[in-house]
């Protein structure tokens, strides 16, 4: 009997080659996987589905995840306000956990003997594949046709040509990876340090040029509703506020960071909905929660970030991490009024029932009332006491 093999199955050249050498030089009985975070339209799945069983499948499935991928990863990290290097969204990193993580259950479900994926050798998304296999489905052989061969593209389609497969190979110039939480753009002009997307690069092109102002809508700590008007649930929102903001040309930003080899790298981005979703979140925050709250958030939500980035998801900590997360969100409810314009958007102030700016406790920089000139006299005076100690025990020895 032939071996039982899954394969995570986008339909492109890299895991088109993939299913060609597994079924018929490696032997293999293959299940494609696609696993959908929000990036595919119901004709681009059934176009993958189509080409999947004419390249000899014997069974696809698409694994729709785009609700779990909100509900036990995006709600976190916009209860974090997670930004990489304080600008990415973690676009693609977060989704290609959940992608992974459902390609390990449909591997189980079918008894596989072996796994795949299409990832090269020099990059995050390799690692991230590997790891989730390894924690979920130990010992299970997992079989990197790209990477092992260490091919190159024109390779890839030399082999397929020989086995029948024609098509229209020819590389797009830019490379789109779109999901619910933010589209990646790669380019010639992100492969070097100075470079920057042109115009026609981004995915959705500029088509609004009228200012607007919109109010979003946060119950304990989600995005619920816009303008009033409540969403069906924070997916929808979330579609709900891209289609609103993208044709502004909002969203828009390179990310250099650090990969998990320990390269640098750059990739354009284009997101709109969560870059405005963090910064009016965070704002809420600014008035509902306590200084030290905000602290030791800011603290653990930077570890969150960096960890999922570097394929630690399953890692028991995250869920640490996430109790806390949402611990603190109890009081982040309120209305967030943005002003959104051509390639810009900007916070215009809140409503909250537990606002602390309260004018019943004092306004800022001139009365107060729950307090007086001697409480504070007093207070400075204690305060200050330490480094006083200080100063005094040290005077000779500087």
């Amino acid at each position: 009997m032939k071996k039982k093999l899954v394969l995570a199955f986008s339909g492109g050249l890299d895991t088109t080659y993939c299913l060609k050498y597994l079924t018929e030089d490696r032997g293999f009985d293959v299940d494609t996987v696609i696993v959908d975070t929000g990036g595919f339209t119901k004709d681009e799945l059934a176009d993958i589905e189509k080409k999947a069983y004419e390249l000899g499948v014997t069974k696809h499935t698409c694994v729709d995840q785009v609700s779990n991928y909100y509900d036990n990863c995006i709600k976190y990290m916009v209860y974090g306000n997670v930004l990489k290097n304080n600008t990415y969204p973690l676009s693609v990193s977060a989704e290609r956990m959940f992608q992974a993580l459902a390609i390990a259950e449909y591997a189980k479900s079918v008894n596989a003997d072996a796994v795949a994926h299409g990832s090269t050798g020099a990059g995050n998304d390799q690692v991230r594949f590997d790891m989730v296999f390894h924690i979920l489905i130990p010992g299970i052989e997992i079989i990197t046709p790209i990477r092992d061969n260490k091919l190159s593209r024109e390779a890839e389609i030399e082999y397929l040509k020989a086995k029948g497969v024609v098509r229209d190979w020819t590389k797009a110039a830019y490379s789109i990876n779109k999901g619910i939480w933010g589209t990646s753009v790669g380019g010639k002009e992100t492969l070097t340090p100075d470079g920057y997307l042109p115009e026609a690069a981004w995915p959705t092109q500029v088509t609004k040029s009228t200012p607007e102002e919109i109010s979003l809508d946060f119950e304990n700590g989600e995005l619920v509703g816009i303008n009033g008007t409540r969403a069906a649930s924070p997916v929808a929102a979330i579609l709900w506020l891209r289609e609103i903001a993208a044709p502004f040309g909002i969203g828009r930003d390179i990310h250099v960071g650090d990969t998990i080899i320990g390269i640098k790298g750059r990739v354009g981005f284009e997101a709109p909905a969560p870059l405005i979703i963090i910064k009016a979140h965070h704002l809420l925050e600014k008035h509902t929660l306590t200084k030290w709250q905000m602290y030791w958030k800011d603290q653990l939500a930077n570890w969150y970030g960096t960890l999922l980035h570097e394929g630690q998801y399953l890692e028991p900590v995250m869920r640490n991490i996430e109790t806390f997360l949402t611990d603190s969100q109890k009081s982040v409810t309120g209305s967030v009024r943005v002003q959104l314009s051509p390639y810009n958007f900007y916070l215009m102030g809140i409503k909250s029932p537990y606002d602390m700016m309260s004018s019943k406790f004092g306004t800022y920089g001139e009365m107060n009332n729950t307090w007086s000139g001697e409480d504070v006299r007093g207070f400075s005076k204690i305060l200050a006491n330490q480094a006083m100690f200080h100063g005094l025990v040290n005077q000779d020895n500087k």
